[in-house]
């Protein structure tokens, strides 16, 4: 099922190029632009969007403020945070307003055609570079009140895979394929990661594993 994609970057120039990226592409339907946070909320609101690339350094309403706005209009829309900033606070606040994904700007743009699709289909993504910003910040910040010590989460052997596979961005489709089972069965051991890693996404999953060092 195509996508409706929402571009926010007030660059003229990229926001034409990402535009351009899109257009093509086979999972997405209508493309929307928008140059400010207040013109996104408005566009936001007025058509049925899926997915919404992001720029953070926006003039005015910033782009963490307009993801926190948009988030709480539609939660299950889908974030991706695009970027030239690798600040730690900037990249805590973007994940705690609702991002589902946090990219560089230099990022390869087929690249980021794939992250956009794999968050599409329920995964989370953010840059290597980013994910370690996030480590250090985490190693003194609780992600879960209940988890000051690693414990042993009872894992079974495929959870473990799947949980793995999760921390790299995988989708739901892209791991059934990857571990050549159905896309229910994966949906299934997510729900169960979830629930014995004790945490609500996929994302603070993620976050978690890596943390802890759970795979």
């Amino acid at each position: 099922m195509k996508k409706n994609l929402l571009i926010v970057e007030d660059h003229e120039l990229t926001r034409f190029g990402l535009k351009t990226t899109f257009e093509d592409v086979d999972y997405v339907d209508v493309i929307y632009e928008a140059s400010s946070g207040e013109d996104a909320i408005e566009v936001f609101k007025n058509n049925t969007i899926d997915l919404v690339i992001m720029d953070l350094g926006l003039p005015k309403m910033n782009g963490i403020e307009t993801t926190q706005a948009i988030h709480s209009i539609n939660p299950e829309a889908k974030i991706i945070i695009l970027t030239s900033h690798n600040d730690e606070k900037e990249v805590l606040n973007s994940l705690k307003a609702g991002a589902n994904a946090y990219c560089s700007k230099e990022i390869n743009l087929q690249r980021l055609v794939q992250v956009v699709q794999s968050v599409s289909e329920g995964a989370a993504w953010f840059d290597p570079s980013i994910a370690h910003i996030v480590l250090q910040a985490t190693s003194s910040t609780k992600i879960d009140d209940k988890d000051t010590n690693y414990k042993d989460y009872d894992l079974t052997t495929r959870e473990a895979q799947i949980l793995k596979l999760m921390t790299e961005g995988y989708s739901n489709m892209e791991i059934a394929q990857h571990l050549v089972i159905s896309v229910n069965t994966t949906k299934a051991h997510v729900a169960n990661i979830l629930q014995k890693l004790e945490v609500d996404d996929r994302l603070q999953a993620a976050l978690k594993a890596l943390k802890y060092k759970i795979v």
